[in-house]
């Protein structure tokens, strides 16, 4: 089964408003604990299984980033090929939109985390959300209870 992990921190000068709010835009289905670290400071985390990330699939196609995204997941892959991380931008998210900042930014990004039971669920996770493309149009689409 496929474990999602999403966090963010809220820095002293950022609204913690703004901060859910792209969160509940990438990832509506997630639901989202908040911890105090500070007087002015906390972190967001939600967990979910791989329907968590069906906005993040839709926005992929919408936004025309699969092979992008495909690259970013393959940068984040785990010695042991059983999971993978990527960051996106927190101020991007607001907007309603997916980038990918080269580093963690300097107010921190949003961090997700992608947990499998084997190595062939993480190529279908994979494969299900940034499936290999011809001229940027995917080659073939798994559906999501096939992951």
């Amino acid at each position: 089964m496929i474990k999602v992990t999403v966090s963010a921190i809220v820095n002293p000068t950022e609204s913690r408003d703004k901060v859910y709010s792209g969160l509940s835009q990438i990832f509506p289905k997630i639901d989202f604990d908040f911890e105090v670290l500070s007087e002015h400071s906390g972190k967001f985390t939600g967990e979910s299984d791989i329907y968590g990330l069906e906005k993040v699939h839709q926005q992929i196609r919408e936004e025309e980033i699969i092979d992008t995204s495909r690259t970013r997941l393959n940068v984040g892959l785990s010695e042991d090929r059983m999971s993978t991380s990527f960051i996106i931008s927190k101020q991007v998210a607001t907007v309603g939109r997916l980038n990918y900042p080269a580093q963690e930014e300097p107010l921190g990004s949003i961090n997700i985390s992608v947990k499998a039971d084997d190595i062939e669920e993480l190529e279908r996770f994979f494969d299900w959300l940034t499936p290999p493309t011809i001229d940027g149009v995917p080659d073939f689409e798994i559906d999501i209870k096939d992951v």
